[in-house]
Parts: C-alpha cells; sequence; structure tokens
C-alpha cells in the first residue's frame, strides 16, 4: 500500500513503521510547528486497528493536564486513519536509565511525582493507563517529565491481561479489574528501577516473571531505609492494600521526600533529570523539536493492533507462549488537544521553589547583592534560565542565566534587558499601541497626543484569559514597541498609576532551542503582575500551558 498523509503537514522523517502503521515527523504547514502523527492504514476486513487509535484519541482528547501528552486531531479517511501530536523535546526515561543506569533519590521522586500527576487526571475521568513504564514516560529538557501513549488505556474494571510483563500489576496477569491502584502498582515498579537500576522483578520467562509478581515478597530491601515504605505500599498484592489512587499515593509521596530529603528536595531532583536528558542531546533532532524518537530500530506492530513504541507488550493470548516485542528505542512523541476543555490544575500539590535572583541595577547603579524569591508552581525553571530583579518596584523576571543584566529609564520609558529577554518597566501612552480601544488610550489621544503618536496598533494577538475583565493579557509576536522579533506578552490592569506601575510588556527573543526559557519568562511575569491583583492560581496554571503552546508554535 502507498503511503498517505494528510493533509496541512510537511513531514520531516519517519520516526518508526510496522505492519500496521508508522510514526512521522512533521510540521504544521501554516505555522511551522513540530507534531507527530502516529498513521493506521485501514485494510480490508480489519477495522480493529483504526477503532483502537479512534480510543486512543478519544483518551487522550479527554485529558487536560502538562504532565500527560497532548492531541491536536483525529484523522479518519479512506486509506486508515492518524492522530496528530505535539512533538515533545525530550528522552525517554528508558533511554535515561540505559545511559545512567540509576537516579539520585530525588530525582527519582521527580519523576514518579510527574507521572502520579498525569495518572492522576486521567483517573478523574476513569481512564486507567495499563502500561505505564520507562518508555512511556518522556523527560523534557527542563527537567519535567509527560506520560504518553494511552494505545491500551481501559476505563476502570475492564479486566485485561494486556500490558507490558515487567511492569504487570498482579489482578492484570490473572485478568481482574484494573483499576487506578493498577497504575500505581506499574508507576512503583518503575520507581524502583530508577532508584536502583534494575527491575523489582527479573526473569529469564513469562511464566517466572508472573510467578515472581504473584508470590514474591517487594524486594524493599534494595533502597534507602525512607524509600521502603513507599516501595511496599505501592506494590502490595492486592489492590486494597495499595494506594486507591495516583491522588493518595501523592499525598504519601510528598511526606516522605520532604522528611527524608528536605523541603527542596524537587528543586535538587528536577535538575538532576534536566542534567541527565542534557547528556543526551546527541539523541535530540536538528532544531530541537522531538527528542529520540524510532530512530535507530523500527517498531513492529503489537498484537493489540497498535504501533508498538518500544519493548514487549503482552495480551492474553501471548500468556505463558511469547512476548509481542517492538525493535528500536522509544518513541518519543506526546499529544496535544486541538480543542480546550475544562482544566485540571495540578500546580496546588507542587510547592514553590526558592531560587536566587541576581540584581540587574538600574540607570548604572551598583547592583544590590543577589536576594532569594520564590518561584510560582506553575513557573517551571529550565536548565540554563536564571532570575533578575530589577530595583524599580522589585521587577523580577527570567532569562538565560549569567548574563549581564541592564535596566534604566527616563523620558517616560524603561527597560531592562538580559540575554534577549525584555521588559518594558514603564512607557507613557502604551495603552494606545496595544490597547488602543480602551478608555484609558481614548483619554491619553485626547490629553497627551504626543506619547500617543509614535504607536502602532496590533493587530495579531491571542488573548490569555485570567479570569478577571479588567485584568487583561494577551500575546503576540513581534509588536509596535520592541521590535519585530520573538514572542511578548502584555498585561492591562486598572490599578495603573502613571510610572509607578510594574512593566507592562515583556518580549523573548531567543533561538528556538530555547523555548523553555521564554515560557518560563512570560509566564513568570505575568504571575507577578495578576497574582497579587486576585487572579486565580486555576487562571495562572492555565495561562502557563497557554503561553507555552504559543511561544513552541511562534517563536522564530
Amino acid at each position: 500500500m502507498s503511503q498517505w498523509r494528510i493533509s496541512g503537514f510537511d513531514e520531516v522523517r519517519e520516526l518508526g513503521s510496522g505492519a500496521q502503521g508508522r510514526v512521522v515527523l512533521a510540521r504544521h504547514a501554516r505555522t511551522g510547528s513540530p507534531v507527530a502523527i502516529k498513521y493506521v492504514h485501514r485494510r480490508p476486513g480489519d477495522e480493529a486497528a483504526i477503532e483502537r487509535l479512534r480510543a486512543e484519541a478519544v483518551v487522550l482528547g479527554r485529558i487536560t493536564d502538562p504532565h500527560v501528552s497532548r492531541l491536536y486531531r483525529f484523522v479518519s479517511g479512506e486509506h486508515g486513519a492518524a492522530i496528530v501530536m505535539e512533538a515533545v523535546n525530550g528522552v525517554s526515561l528508558k533511554a535515561i536509565l540505559a545511559e545512567h543506569g540509576e537516579l539520585a533519590p530525588e530525582a527519582a521522586l521527580v519523576v514518579l511525582k510527574g507521572s502520579l500527576l498525569g495518572l492522576k487526571a486521567a483517573h478523574a475521568l476513569g481512564v486507567v493507563h495499563r502500561d505505564y513504564k520507562p518508555a512511556n514516560v518522556v523527560v523534557q529538557e527542563d527537567g519535567l517529565s509527560k506520560l504518553i501513549d494511552f494505545g491500551v488505556a481501559t476505563v476502570t474494571g475492564d479486566g485485561s491481561r494486556t500490558g507490558t510483563p515487567a511492569y504487570m500489576s498482579p489482578e492484570q496477569w490473572e485478568g481482574r479489574p484494573a483499576s487506578p491502584s493498577t497504575d500505581v502498582y506499574a508507576a512503583t515498579c518503575v520507581f524502583f528501577e530508577c532508584v536502583t537500576g534494575r527491575r523489582p522483578f527479573p526473569a529469564s520467562d513469562v511464566p517466572a516473571l508472573r510467578r515472581r509478581h504473584l508470590s514474591e515478597p517487594v524486594p524493599a530491601g534494595e533502597l534507602p531505609e525512607p524509600l521502603r515504605p513507599l516501595v511496599t505500599a505501592g506494590m502490595a498484592k492486592d489492590p486494597r492494600d495499595r494506594p486507591p489512587s495516583a491522588d493518595a499515593f501523592l499525598t504519601t509521596l510528598e511526606a516522605v521526600a520532604s522528611n527524608a530529603y528536605g523541603n527542596d528536595w524537587e528543586h535538587r531532583g528536577v535538575r538532576v533529570l534536566a542534567a541527565s536528558a542534557a547528556g543526551l542531546a546527541a539523541l535530540f533532532p536538528l532544531g530541537g523539536l522531538i527528542a529520540q524518537g524510532l530512530a535507530g530500530g523500527n517498531a513492529v506492530a503489537a498484537s493489540s493492533g497498535l504501533l508498538a513504541t518500544t519493548g514487549a507488550k503482552i495480551t492474553a493470548a501471548a500468556i505463558g507462549t511469547a512476548i509481542v516485542a517492538g525493535a528500536g528505542t522509544a518513541g518519543t512523541y506526546a499529544v496535544q488537544r486541538e480543542t480546550a476543555g475544562p482544566a485540571r490544575e495540578p500546580s496546588a500539590t507542587r510547592a514553590a521553589v526558592a531560587v536566587s535572583a541576581r540584581s540587574c541595577g538600574f540607570n548604572e547603579a551598583r547592583p544590590s547583592p543577589p536576594s532569594r524569591v520564590r518561584l510560582p508552581p506553575e513557573v517551571r525553571l529550565p536548565a540554563g534560565a536564571g532570575v533578575y530583579q530589577v530595583p524599580f518596584r522589585e521587577v523580577r523576571f527570567v532569562g538565560p542565566a549569567g548574563r549581564k543584566c541592564t535596566a534604566g529609564g527616563g523620558s517616560g520609558v524603561g527597560t531592562a534587558e538580559a540575554g534577549g529577554v525584555t521588559v518594558l518597566l514603564y512607557r507613557r501612552g502604551y495603552e494606545c499601541g496595544y490597547f488602543p480601544r480602551g478608555g484609558e488610550a481614548a483619554r491619553l489621544r485626547r490629553t497627551d497626543p504626543l506619547n500617543c503618536g509614535d504607536a502602532t496598533p496590533i493587530s495579531a494577538r491571542e488573548d490569555v484569559p485570567t479570569g478577571k475583565p479588567d485584568h487583561l493579557a494577551y500575546l503576540m509576536t513581534g509588536g509596535a514597541y520592541p521590535g519585530d522579533r520573538g514572542v511578548s506578552l502584555v498585561t492591562h490592569t486598572p490599578w495603573r498609576s502613571g510610572l509607578s506601575d510594574p512593566g507592562p510588556l515583556i518580549t523573548c527573543a531567543l533561538p528556538r532551542s530555547a523555548a523553555s526559557i521564554c515560557a518560563a519568562a512570560l509566564t513568570y511575569r505575568l504571575d507577578e503582575l495578576m497574582r497579587p491583583r486576585g487572579v486565580t492560581q486555576q487562571a495562572l496554571d492555565r495561562a502557563a500551558r497557554q503561553i507555552a503552546r504559543y511561544v513552541d508554535e511562534h517563536l522564530p
């Protein structure tokens, strides 16, 4: 059968192929945004694979969470079906473990926490993943992770022996109903592997592996003492003895991690993971579009009918006989929603992280010593980023770390800049350019036409909802004042008071490979301006996801 392609995307390269389909890296023809497309062929008399792909798209489309891969669209046509997914810049946890053997406990806890947050979102919708494994966790360049591949996901209560043998729970081996605690078991197995460098129940064949998962005690003694209760609970043989959900397990994890490794355990763990991913930068594709993919080997079709991403999946027919294996490395891709839905907010479970802020000085004044600031929950400070602080009204912003920061002002305009990130500290009449139809712009055109005359109205923009009608924000590419490079966030609130108001605009003109720094920069400024004015954490979390997506699509 000749390969078919959906319209609107330019294919870059193939990531993997098999008897029933293929996965490709592509760009959106209009915006240039990278995506991964998963195709399944339509063959006479066999519609099962198409329906399974449709079911996967339905599952992905229902989950709205930054820790879960997200969906753009599902397409079904004469030749087959496809799901269009966001390309994630990271490497699979499987690749990291293959390279490093094991992780520091704090890093392993960060992986577990991120996965549990993703599973929590799925469980809230009655969906059980059933195939949690290192190949289905993508660690991004900033050290944060995403959960991918819901190809064998099911509703709570469904009984099946489908999964990856090394991480299958006792109830999966016996074909009993799956529940959220089924995913808790698999996630704990992977956590054990992250800390120790080996799987909890290695075996040379499927029957031996089944026996060990069903009857052998959890080898918790191989872990550091503080982590043993966590693993013992998560891998209990009886699902009723495990935490009943990912959400419940998160509470236990937070307590164990803080008691054993201090309140800043998560910050240290993220740094370790970012460094581990950076060590595999050679696996990142050109332009930092997608990490690793299926390069170096083709996946074969698993008997479930979906394209295998890696490793081995086992079905009821294979119990006691053979494993259906996928050759090659893990498919590192994720998916993104095209239509918005009610957001589920994990940020409240994340603690703010304290970091050092470098002083910029102001109008060539001597910079102050570094100070400590706390990043809000929705801001992820990626590797290679730092926080800068301007004495003018204590304006803070994120930029590339270790850069010279300059700040100054006069004649109605003030700016601060560090390594390609520029903050407009103040400007008389900025409303004329960015909010020309607003009441403040109308007043300024009457009373101060000189400061309104040089502003060009903005036509291309994307509003950022704040949940407060009089607190406005939008994203744009280029702009009237900062020039025509990079992406910007513009804000306006009714609390302005001339020059004393902190900056209404931040522009990030970094290369696409530093998109995570731009997203952090814009998100942090939005929080600094809007949180004190009563914008909720839920709205800020939604804005953080929108900003990350916009930056990825529009950064030159």
